[in-house]
């Protein structure tokens, strides 16, 4: 007897669909959820590189070149310095100083204007449309701006930047020329103004001078100076002439004689001839002393030295009214005896006479001295405070003329007041791979959002035990 099995296997139930089946999903180990997750994992892949592959094999190549401005301009300004009165002074701040208006905002503005468009599109024959905007990008804290100009070609984005650039600097130097004309224009009836006040006031000025004399205020302050030096150098020398006098008068009164005998006696003792009749004079003296004290006074010893001395003193007189041409009355009032040691004094009494002498002449010259310099300055004073007046007058115009005419020549000259310096610190560049499509962006992209679909479709086979785990209670302890 054979036992046949029956092998023929039992359809599974199919599994019921159901809102929990879908939120929490299946067993991991469950492969039936497979031909649906590749599927979605297909489609998803099919629906990122499509476009992605569609944009790099359609779009059209696209360069950019990049041009940068830099702008190192700073403000100008005039400015006349007056000793004494002030300073009148032109200027125009630098135009960073203005915290609500910043020259590269304006540049940036400047450069996306519609004409600049214009220009720079005409330059290249080519359609405003067509052209394009440029990129233009402000660096921070900087005085830069950098400009992206975008063609179909390396060459034609080149070109485009530099007419850009071109028709930009065109605009601005425009702008200047038109600043500097309306300036010039409203300037120049103030400075014909200011120009007829100045030679007004320096005609003024002229016919005072010529009036008075006086040149300038600096002259007057030097005569005022030089007549105060004056009184104070005739205090001091009348002060010294007091002290020379002083000691004249102690040594007349030591000496009981004049300078002018002392002179004489220093004369007559300095004379050969009359020092040996005064020596003569001295013997008969003695001998006149010695027969005086041996005899008496008529003896004929005595009267004949006594008439010996008299015949001596009488040569002495005579010799002595020959060197000095004094008179009898003065000749008798000279010591004709040796003067010894009287001689140091006399000769300090004919020094000291003599340089009071002379003090009193130099005293005398330099008080006519103060006393005109004194009047002169007395009769300046109204014409010197005129001239002052006049003279702060002329300087203030002249400073305010030539503030104005500082101010002319800098529009005329200063190109940069408004529209500050800008200078091209690197010229558009010739670019060598293209801007758009960007293949490694557009790649990186792709590959991201593959990643990101493959983690969403694992994190959706694996939500079961994920959504258990976080459903699951506590148990009570």
């Amino acid at each position: 007897m054979t036992l046949t099995a029956d092998f023929t296997p039992t359809p599974r139930p199919k599994r019921r669909l159901s809102f929990a089946r879908v939120f929490r999903g299946g067993a991991v180990n469950d492969m039936g959820r497979f031909p649906r997750y590749a599927a979605i994992t297909l489609l998803g892949l099919a629906a990122i590189w499509v476009p992605i592959t569609g944009y790099l094999l359609k779009a059209p190549l696209r360069f950019t070149s990049e041009a940068s401005l830099i702008l190192p301009g700073a403000g100008a300004g005039a400015s006349v310095n007056l000793d004494r009165i002030g300073q009148a002074s032109s200027s125009a701040a630098s135009p960073y100083a203005n915290t609500s208006i910043s020259p590269t905002v304006t540049y940036q503005r400047l450069l996306g204007a519609g004409r600049i468009l214009d220009a720079a599109a005409s330059s290249v024959q080519m359609h405003r449309r067509d052209f394009g905007e440029p990129r233009i990008r402000l660096i921070d804290q900087t005085g830069l701006i950098r400009i992206e100009m975008t063609g179909n070609s390396p060459e034609d984005a080149r070109d485009r930047g530099r007419a850009l650039l071109a028709a930009f600097n065109a605009e601005v130097d425009a702008l200047r020329r038109d600043e500097i004309g309306m300036r010039d224009v409203s300037g120049q009836d103030a400075i014909t103004e200011y120009r007829d006040t100045v030679a007004s006031t320096r005609a003024r000025i002229s016919e005072l001078q010529r009036r008075s004399g006086l040149m300038s205020i600096d002259q007057y302050n030097a005569l005022v100076t030089s007549a105060e030096d004056l009184l104070q150098d005739l205090a001091a020398l009348q002060t010294r002439l007091a002290e020379r006098s002083e000691a004249v008068t102690a040594l007349k009164s030591a000496l009981n004689t004049t300078p002018q005998l002392a002179s004489a006696t220093l004369r007559l003792h300095a004379d050969s001839e009359f020092a040996a009749i005064i020596a003569e004079m001295s013997e008969h003296a003695a001998q006149e002393a010695r027969m005086s004290g041996q005899f008496g006074p008529n003896h004929p010893r005595v009267t004949d030295a006594r008439a010996a001395l008299d015949a001596t003193l009488q040569r002495a007189r005579a010799r002595a009214a020959g060197l000095t041409g004094l008179s009898d009355m003065q000749i008798a009032q000279l010591d004709l005896s040796s003067i010894g040691a009287r001689a140091g004094l006399l000769s300090r009494l004919v020094e000291a006479e003599a340089d009071r002498a002379a003090l009193a002449a130099e005293v005398a010259s330099l008080r006519e001295r103060a006393t005109a310099a004194q009047a002169r300055v007395e009769n300046l004073i109204d014409a010197a405070a005129e001239l002052e007046d006049l003279q702060r007058d002329y300087a203030v115009a002249e400073a305010v003329f030539a503030s104005a005419m500082a101010r002319s020549d800098t529009t005329r000259t200063d190109l940069f007041v408004s529209y500050p310096l800008v200078q091209v610190l690197e010229d558009p560049s010739l670019p060598v791979d293209p801007s758009s499509p960007r293949r490694k962006l557009a790649v990186a992209a792709g590959g991201a959002a593959s990643i990101f679909l493959m983690i969403g479709l694992f994190m959706g086979w694996m939500r079961r035990p994920l959504i258990d785990k976080l459903l699951a209670k506590p148990e009570q302890g």
